[in-house]
């Protein structure tokens, strides 16, 4: 519920109602944590005021996430560029151009922050992520059509597919190096009652590995379902007979597993992770009584 309310707050119909909804979430939660609750209020808008909160505020720094880099904001037309058969060389690179760009915005803006990263480091993800996405994926796209086994039908199946590698691989350099400042040094671990018990290096890894692992899972249903299903429609006489209701229909199948695959990935792990204290390092473990000490892993 909460990844789909996630989806919803991005499309919301005026910034001036979303501004005001959030204003008035904070404060009931405000009035919750001081005792003062209104008469009422029930636990279902508790949990609702909870859940618009923390998809638009960030939870080390407090403050809003601009609105294309939540994780609600991921465009469909991204999507849908990367799919489009009969690329050229240059839309192959706009589009994984594109799409890393907005990644890494997106990495930077839902981060841990709670140790502050250089802008040197944005830009060295920006730069590794764009440049491995672009290569992997003109790299491969060069060896499919100078490959003599595969017939022309075949080898347009297989070039649909490609996106997904090259994007794969791309998330994982994106994260690894937008957030490879966290490795050396650490991210903050919390108690139980939500102080900071210390900063700890091996927190910051299973936090990257998490997130990688979600920008993996991500992508693998919406460029691996679209194509399948697509190569499927387009061989139906209704689609032959209209070929301009191409485009349309790709775009409505791209934006239906899109709208599934995004919620699905984000519950992968909890933003707010948990850890045994015993599996950091010694004198984190010895600084407190908890057994589980948690961190926000981002997004």
């Amino acid at each position: 519920n909460q990844c789909i309310l996630r989806i919803w707050v991005c499309f919301l119909p005026a910034p001036s109602l979303l501004t005001s909804r959030l204003r008035e979430c904070i404060k009931l939660l405000d009035d919750f944590k001081q005792g003062n609750l209104p008469p009422g209020i029930t636990d279902h808008q508790l949990w609702e005021a909870q859940k618009v909160k923390q998809a638009i505020i960030h939870p080390d720094t407090g403050e809003k996430i601009f609105m294309p880099f939540r994780m609600s904001g991921k465009s469909i037309e991204q999507v849908v560029g990367l799919l489009l058969p009969n690329q050229t060389l240059a839309s192959t690179v706009f589009w994984q151009w594109l799409n890393q760009s907005h990644n890494a915005c997106v990495n930077y803006a839902n981060r841990n922050a709670t140790k502050p990263t250089p802008t040197s480091k944005f830009i060295q993800g920006y730069v590794g992520a764009v440049t491995s996405a672009v290569s992997i994926a003109v790299g491969l796209n060069v060896l499919i059509e100078k490959s003599s086994k595969f017939n022309p039908a075949t080898r347009l199946f297989i070039q649909r597919f490609i996106p997904f590698p090259a994007v794969a691989s791309a998330n994982i350099c994106n994260v690894a190096l937008m957030r490879h400042n966290e490795l050396s040094e650490g991210i903050d671990v919390l108690d139980s009652k939500g102080n900071v018990v210390g900063s700890s290096r091996i927190a910051a890894k299973h936090a990257l590995i998490e997130t990688a692992l979600t920008r993996v899972a991500l992508p693998l249903p919406i460029f691996v379902l679209p194509p399948i299903i697509m190569a499927f429609l387009e061989k139906l006489p209704l689609m032959q007979a209209h070929r301009r209701m191409m485009l349309p229909v790709h775009s409505l199948v791209c934006l239906a597993v899109f709208g599934l695959s995004l919620p699905l990935a984000i519950s992968l792990f909890p933003q707010m992770s948990e850890i045994e204290a015993s599996h950091l390092e010694p004198e984190i473990a010895m600084a407190t009584d908890c057994k589980v000490l948690t961190y926000n892993k981002g997004l």
